[in-house]
């Protein structure tokens, strides 16, 4: 493949919510520009960015992928995003490596859930995009009702530069407002208009259109005001630079039209890409550190070579594959970088550029660009490449904490042995994963973002990795403590012929404050026990307390003071007094009111506004604490304290109560007494599975 310069790079971020038509319109666009030999179709499973076996039978992008289109001198990356709630966080990682996005939005559903979600990413990178509004072919569909909804949603500052001509299954052209030239095309064909006259039904409609474009742009600068009012309209060439100039500035937000499934616009979007989305040098304030300091430097080849990964894939076969974007200088074969976390060295063997799965060699790349590499030894998502001691890094994109946690094993014995390793692998290449052992549970936990997500990963580990596992609600962390005080006697005698077994002590047993755990004290004067057996009295209650007394949960924040006791000459040992301990753990817990503790979970969560009362009932009603609100434009945050025991489903609860609008946060915050119902509902269950049955009713 040609090596293209800065200037001659598009980076296009593809971005929406699921089944807006993004990978449809990839296909599309890859087809009108020559890059594939024929239109190829989601639902056919034979794209180029969705060929991943997942992607293929769920006919859904589960992560970013990268495809080429070279149209009028120019290279145009697109990265092809996933857009479901579970997996748009692999969008948001992506839009690191653009420098403009593409908001594709289904024309006859309007903005939906997620166009909103990735708007907010757009807004958070500060980056110029674009909406496009697909599928005008289809029944329903309606191009003014979407215009008039984005701009309820996102603002007067996205406008149409195109309208369409036709609607539904007569939508066959499109009118360029900016030049005032409109195209038939035949619908399926090759996606490249034939010039025709705009139509005269709307032809009004088209000079009205043009007028408010004209006025849009010369609102942007003052030299093209003072032009608009002395000729009454502008040149295209200077629209066209100024329309340029405000899309890079973040300014102004182009709203074009088309259907990909039809082919219909395709050609237009890509002049669109070549002429008006800023390439990767107008890029001007990339923010890195350089230890403490921040830095801010521009995309440039006039400097050493730098290079940020923004992605990889662990293939089975290939090895580590590292998707990354040049930051500055050119990136050759055969190129030595160090790692900027780890302090490694790694050689850039066989650099290539991306075309879906197919990997295209090429001898270098120059800032800007988009490329990769394989089998780099010790780089992972996020970090940086560059010169040995450059001590400079991008920042580090950071991801939500996982939402939903499940119990995971092995099926068999032979799964276990590999399940770790297996999981290891999914791990590099998915930052929004977790997978770790529960030190309250001895559980391992795999973390996500959702169901599906965590769905998807099972199914990787099985046909990658030949790996069955199961999946299970993991347990909640129960603790037992005490309310009360007492002073009880552990005494253990046993005779059994020649030497016996003596041990006999006497403790005081006391709460502690929440959080302080186990505290012992030994308090014995006159030696009524030896300093010897004191550290068994200790470590049996200790070992007691692990297994609990109410329901096998360990006891926490609690004293003992160990104040009398006698002992024998000969029959004294550690065991006995290790089992006198124990003796006055059982006497001890029910004399002080023992109780259960439950873990409290500090929750945050954010949905529109008019799901808040909703919300809010049903947090209650999973007896948790409303601690505040929040408005934020159209989104309401509620945070709240909930029990870890009524959080087990809330994912999915919360995507239904929201029509998956809402999003949540959650961390450990502290532990607090199980109400008495409850209490004894956790209790007969413990003991039920102690025993081998379960009651169905709990």
């Amino acid at each position: 493949m040609k090596v293209y310069a800065g200037k001659d790079i598009r980076n296009v971020g593809v971005v929406g919510h699921g089944h807006c038509g993004k990978t449809m319109l990839t296909s599309a666009l890859l087809y009108t520009s020559g890059a594939a030999k024929r239109l190829t179709r989601p639902d056919e499973g034979n794209t180029l960015t969705d060929f991943d076996d997942e992607e293929i039978a769920r006919k859904i992008s589960i992560s970013t992928a990268v495809a080429i289109a070279e149209w009028d001198q120019c290279k145009i990356n697109l990265l092809d995003t996933p857009g479901f709630s579970t997996l748009i966080q692999d969008a948001r990682a992506a839009l690191q490596a653009a420098d403009s996005a593409l908001v594709v939005i289904d024309g006859v559903a309007g903005v939906e859930v997620m166009t909103e979600k990735v708007h907010a990413f757009t807004d958070e990178f500060h980056m110029p995009h674009t909406f496009f509004v697909n599928k005008l072919d289809r029944e329903r569909s309606d191009f003014s009702r979407t215009v008039d909804h984005i701009q309820e949603v996102f603002g007067n500052t996205a406008f149409p530069i195109q309208l369409p001509i036709g609607c539904e299954r007569n939508f066959s052209g499109i009118i360029d407002l900016l030049s005032m030239k409109a195209y038939q095309y035949t619908p399926g064909s090759n996606g490249r208009g034939a010039e025709c006259p705009i139509p005269d039904n709307m032809a009004e409609a088209a000079k009205q259109g043009h007028n408010t474009l004209v006025e849009i742009i010369a609102e942007g600068k003052d030299e093209l005001m003072e032009e608009y009012f002395e000729l009454g309209t502008l040149p295209e060439q200077d629209m066209i630079a100024g329309l340029h100039e405000a899309i890079a500035k973040d300014k102004l937000f182009p709203i074009l039209c088309g259907s990909a499934h039809q082919n219909i616009g395709m050609d237009l979007l890509l002049n669109y890409f070549a002429v008006f989305c800023p390439c990767p040098l107008e890029h001007e304030n990339v923010h890195m550190r350089r230890g403490s300091e921040d830095v801010v430097r521009p995309i440039t080849d006039d400097d050493v070579p730098e290079l940020f990964v923004f992605k990889t894939l662990a293939d089975p076969f290939a090895g580590r594959v590292s998707y990354f974007k040049v930051f500055s200088g050119v990136v050759r074969n055969d190129d030595h970088l160090f790692n900027m976390r780890t302090g490694t060295e790694e050689r850039l063997a066989h650099v290539s550029v991306p075309m879906g799965k197919q990997l295209i060699p090429v001898s270098e790349l120059h800032a800007g660009d988009v490329g990769v590499v394989a089998k780099l030894r010790d780089t992972l998502t996020g970090d940086t490449l560059g010169p040995k001691n450059s001590n400079t890094v991008f920042d580090k994109l950071t991801f939500p904490e996982p939402s939903i946690a499940y119990a995971i094993s092995a099926k068999t014995r032979n799964d276990e042995d590999r399940m770790g390793n297996a999981i290891a692998r999914i791990l590099e290449e998915d930052p929004m994963l977790r997978f770790y052992r529960d030190p309250s549970t001895n559980e391992f936990l795999l973390a996500g973002t959702g169901q599906q997500h965590i769905e998807i990963i099972v199914s990787r580990l099985r046909k990658r990795y030949n790996v069955d596992v199961t999946l299970h609600a993991p347990k909640v962390p129960y603790r037992e403590t005490i309310r009360g005080r007492a002073e009880v006697q552990g005494r253990h005698k046993k005779q059994t012929g020649g030497h016996g077994q003596f041990g006999d002590c006497w403790v005081r047993v006391e709460p502690q404050e929440r959080g302080q755990g186990f505290s012992f004290e030994n308090a014995i004067f006159g030696g009524a026990i030896p300093k010897q057996y004191v550290p068994a009295i200790e470590k049996g209650m200790a070992e007691a307390a692990a297994r609990g007394y109410l329901a096998g949960f360990p006891v926490v924040d609690w004293k003992v003071t160990v104040f009398d006791g006698s002992y024998h000459d000969v029959d004294s040992s550690e065991m006995a007094f290790k089992m006198a301990a124990r003796k006055a753990f059982r006497a001890a817990m029910a004399a002080c009111k023992p109780t259960l503790l439950e873990p409290v979970m500090h929750v945050e969560v954010q949905a529109p506004v008019e799901f808040a009362g909703d919300l809010m009932g049903d947090l209650n009603g999973r007896r948790g604490r409303i601690g505040g609100m929040d408005t934020r434009g159209t989104t309401q945050a509620l945070k709240a304290q909930v029990p870890m025991a009524e959080m087990l489903t809330y994912q999915n609860d919360l995507t239904s109560m929201t029509q998956g609008r809402g999003t949540f946060t959650m961390e450990f915050s502290h532990y607090d007494y199980v109400p008495q119902p409850q209490a004894e509902k956790v209790i007969a269950a413990a003991k039920a599975a102690a025993t081998g049955t379960v009651d169905e009713d709990d």
